[in-house]
């Protein structure tokens, strides 16, 4: 699946889930990610409880579920390759920072690279 034009043209909700060193999980709602040009994934995060544990443990999944009947989305599971804050990137993809009650808040682009792609319900393609 192209995710870059699957995240552009469908709307829906993303739930994305962490968990900090001891294991302990947090899940969080989230915007669509912005794809990059090399097919990571990224998030707009500001220092949270989904940032924090993304400091001791790069692993995480998110759930997005298409809006509409049914059960249609994608679970994808991430590993975390960098993040970057007051970087003009940073600025250009915030959605939110133009219309937030707190424009000067520190906001973190966190990189993701995709480990596994899933449909939402079922397990996909079975092992051969």
């Amino acid at each position: 699946m192209n995710l870059k034009t699957y995240f552009e043209e469908t709307r829906g909700m993303g739930v994305l889930s962490t968990a900090d060193g001891e294991g302990r999980v947090n899940a969080a709602v989230y915007a669509r990610p912005h794809v990059m040009e090399d097919g990571s994934m990224a998030f707009i995060m500001r220092d949270r409880l989904s940032h924090s544990n993304l400091q001791s443990n790069p692993h995480a999944a998110y759930l997005f579920r298409e809006d509409g009947p049914g059960f249609k989305g994608v679970r994808l599971h991430l590993t975390k390759t960098h993040e970057e804050s007051g970087t003009p990137l940073v600025k250009a993809l915030c959605r939110r920072c133009r219309i937030d009650d707190k424009p000067d808040a520190i906001r973190y682009l966190v990189v993701f690279k995709t480990v596994k792609e899933l449909p939402l319900i079922g397990a996909g393609e079975s092992p051969e």
